[in-house]
């Protein structure tokens, strides 16, 4: 731990705390966070119980409660909002655990703080699961920014779409491909990714917020305006018919998988854990801030969800503001369609950043005497001011994001890799790790009831993520070879 842990891990959102910080040495702290909104970022707040549910409302909410109402839609009316709440509750259990994680060896009176994911795994784990755990993290960072670059350009088309449905009339054809735009949206990440110190743009995470609680309102009032003018609910209780049960299965489990991505949370309950001011203890706090935010999340998808679903029924969309469910307002749905752009092109780089890090020092280390790798070079455009570009940088960064927009191109399917990516990274991110560190952290002695009783929640969790992955991945292949 301590200082090399702090070269080894970039995290999501870093406090000046040192994990060697004492009761009877306290240090005030502020905060730069970089949060998921799938991926937000505040900037100087104090840790208190309301700025931790503040930010952990804001790092859940984001771009995969678009998809709630299709997969409400898929489960039908019972087992639609059940698994929601299921989700939920999961993830207070894993929360829970982590807090307690915080410290260490005590979880309230511990001198060793682990104000980052990484640094925990690292300190209970060892290093194998570190690296592990690495791979899972990372995996993660590059598929949302594939995700990103999706949704992004799902929503610039669904611009030009709805101003063509306004003009020209709802049945009128108004096609438009997807592929220019994710290029646009590529092009403007290269720029972006050689921007320096770009974590430290604190107006960034700001806008972003704002544009990911907008866009979800607008999605929400719309789907309860719609329950309005059709004058009833509709949906069932079993959800969308299919052909065979196998199809049904396979769009039920990819719902599970597109609702696992709507809880990314975990990832970050350290990071705003170490924000936290003490007394009383932070994990009692952090406890406390992330059961009110998670239910205050909740209440929110089960009704952004459920009027979605209530709205449309069977016909409901996979992106409920650009699957054109709404047409009028045409300009607000571009409004909501231009805030979710906005709020991806910074969420894009919040995660991109830690990925970019890693590598880089990876061969910074590997090859310390090239020049390639360490040296800067100042170059100057016209009115902008000077910026000092590194090869290494421009490179690697540049393949980064060109991978991922062709990925992107290649899989254009938003729900299918929602439902990938949450059901790939609930299990381990969510539910093992915190669960084995915390194993470590209480000693829990194996075949003890707690034991026995942890290791039946881990294992239910395993099964729900294979499904959801397994169906999703279903789902992916198949509008693939479709297409």
């Amino acid at each position: 731990m301590g200082e090399e842990g702090e070269e080894l891990n970039v995290p999501l959102l870093a406090s000046s705390s040192s994990p060697y910080e004492s009761d009877d040495n306290p240090i005030k702290r502020t905060v730069q966070l970089q949060l998921r909104s799938t991926s937000d970022h505040f900037v100087g707040f104090e840790g208190t119980f309301w700025t931790a549910v503040a930010h952990v409302i804001t790092g859940v909410i984001g771009a995969g409660v678009l998809s709630l109402a299709w997969s409400i839609a898929q489960l039908g009316w019972i087992a639609g909002p059940l698994a929601i709440v299921a989700f939920a509750g999961i993830t207070v259990v894993s929360t829970f655990l982590l807090c307690d994680c915080y410290r260490s060896p005590d979880p309230e009176n511990g001198l060793i703080r682990n104000s980052s994911y990484m640094l925990a795994v690292r300190y209970y784990l060892g290093e194998t699961s570190e690296k592990v755990c690495t791979i899972f993290v990372q995996e993660s960072f590059y598929g949302i920014g594939i995700a990103y670059v999706i949704t992004s350009a799902v929503s610039m088309r669904a611009i030009q779409k709805s101003n063509c449905y306004h003009s020209e009339g709802h049945e009128a054809p108004c096609s438009y491909g997807e592929t220019g735009y994710m290029i646009l949206f590529g092009a403007v990440q290269i720029i972006m990714s050689q921007t320096p110190d770009f974590h430290k743009m604190e107006w960034l995470s700001i806008v972003a917020a704002i544009m990911s609680f907008t866009y979800s309102f607008i999605g929400l009032a719309l789907g309860f305006a719609k329950v309005i003018e059709n004058g009833t609910i509709l949906g069932s209780i079993t959800g969308v018919e299919e052909s065979s049960i196998l199809e049904k299965l396979c769009l039920a489990f990819q719902a599970l998988g597109d609702i696992a991505f709507a809880y990314p949370y975990s990832i970050i309950c350290l990071e705003i854990q170490d924000t936290l001011r003490s007394p009383p203890p932070e994990n009692q706090t952090m406890k406390k801030a992330s059961l009110t935010a998670i239910v205050v999340t909740t209440l929110f998808y089960l009704l952004c969800g459920g009027f979605g679903y209530a709205a449309f029924g069977s016909d409901t969309p996979g992106n409920l503001l650009t699957g054109f469910g709404f047409y009028e307002p045409y300009w607000l749905i571009d409004f909501a369609n231009a805030c979710v752009v906005l709020h991806l092109v910074g969420g894009y780089q919040i995660y991109s950043q830690p990925v970019f890090a890693s590598i880089e020092r990876w061969f910074s280390w590997k090859y310390p005497e090239s020049r390639f790798v360490n040296n800067y070079y100042d170059f100057k455009l016209p009115f902008l001011p000077v910026l000092e570009l590194n090869l290494l940088k421009l490179c690697s960064r540049t393949v980064y994001v060109v991978s991922t927009t062709i990925l992107a191109i290649i899989f254009p399917y938003f729900n299918e890799v929602l439902g990938v990516l949450g059901a790939l990274n609930f299990w381990p991110l969510a539910i093992y790790f915190p669960m084995e560190m915390y194993f470590v952290q209480r000693k829990v002695a194996r075949w003890t009831r707690k034991w026995i009783a942890l290791q039946c929640f881990s294992i239910f969790c395993l099964v729900v993520s294979i499904v959801g992955f397994v169906g999703s991945l279903e789902q992916l292949i198949s509008e693939r070879l479709s297409s």
